[in-house]
């Protein structure tokens, strides 16, 4: 990990806090495949689109990582890619993805949820949960089994998949899993891992600034439970979680946090912290070997919890 850092810091490219949006998006899918693993090829990845309440045709890409013969479907797992909702696209995740599928034996259908500042809250977290609703209902024509359903993401993905795991308990949608890499979970940058790990480990505390200030408007959003998933008033009954934490992110305390209220309220909690890296971690599996385990530990819970191992 220190490896990769240097490296980074010897590239010498502007923090993307100080760019425009639309630059750092740029920047942010160029150097997404830098430190992947190598990008699996699989029988099936196909665009598709998936309407949001006010008619926007969201963008999405199936991951399947083989037809089915017959039978109900492959088990399918929703996935957010993180950004801070400001970048990051279906590009950037593409190799996680088909990662994911993979080894989990399931499809995969990663969303291009819209982003801020274009998009400000709570955008975000209604397309992902808009896009969960339709592939419940539409999952046998996509050739996916919508009894066994997954929502997942990163970072801000992540957030947005804690949401949705409300959301769907709300509205007696059963889901097998919430998968959460790094959440972020709070309203506000105030647990001790904010300081510790605010500098020099790839996510820094002005770049949160920076995405925060593009997607809430004022402490009233902040504080909405869509935006800080920590503030939901219970989580009682919501998907049972797996949680993989950077141990050196400035999110690990609140993903610790938030795995504590899941507990508390009786949710059943797998929780890794993985130790000695940083944020953004899990897309750098050709330097980082924690990143190959998140993903086999994570794929490894996808199965269990859709019962396709023993």
């Amino acid at each position: 990990m220190r490896s990769v850092l240097e490296r980074m810091a010897r590239a010498g490219h502007p923090p993307l806090h100080t760019l425009s949006p639309t630059q750092a998006r740029a920047a942010y899918e160029a150097g997404a495949g830098v430190l992947e693993v190598p990008k699996a090829p699989l029988p099936r990845v196909e665009d598709l689109r998936i309407p949001a309440r006010d008619g926007y045709a969201l963008p999405a890409r199936i991951y399947a990582p083989r037809v089915p013969a017959g039978g109900p479907g492959l088990p399918l797992l929703l996935y957010l890619h993180g950004g801070g909702f400001t970048i990051g696209s279906i590009a950037t995740h593409d190799v996680l993805c088909r990662e994911l599928a993979r080894l989990a034996d399931s499809m995969v259908v990663s969303l291009g949820y819209r982003l801020a500042p274009e998009h400000k809250f709570p955008t975000a977290s209604n397309d992902a949960w808009d896009a969960l609703q339709w592939l419940a209902t539409h999952a046998p024509a996509l050739g996916a089994d919508g009894a066994r359903l997954a929502v997942g993401g990163d970072s801000a993905g992540g957030t947005l998949a804690a949401v949705c795991a409300i959301l769907a308990r709300d509205a007696g949608l059963p889901l097998a899993l919430q998968l959460l890499f790094y959440p972020g979970c709070a309203a506000h940058r105030d647990t001790p891992s904010h300081t510790t790990y605010a500098k020099g480990l790839v996510l820094e505390a002005p770049a949160i600034s920076w995405f925060f200030g593009h997607y809430v408007k004022n402490r009233q959003e902040r504080e909405d439970w869509r935006f800080a998933p920590l503030l939901a008033s219970d989580v009682d009954g919501v998907a049972p979680a797996w949680l993989g934490l950077a141990e050196c992110d400035p999110l690990v305390d609140e993903g610790v946090d938030y795995a504590d209220k899941l507990r508390a309220a009786g949710v059943p909690v797998d929780l890794e912290i993985y130790r000695g890296v940083t944020h953004e971690f899990i897309k750098m599996g050709r330097a980082i070997a924690e990143a190959r385990t998140a993903h086999a530990d994570a794929a490894r819970a996808l199965r269990q919890a859709f019962r396709t191992e023993d």
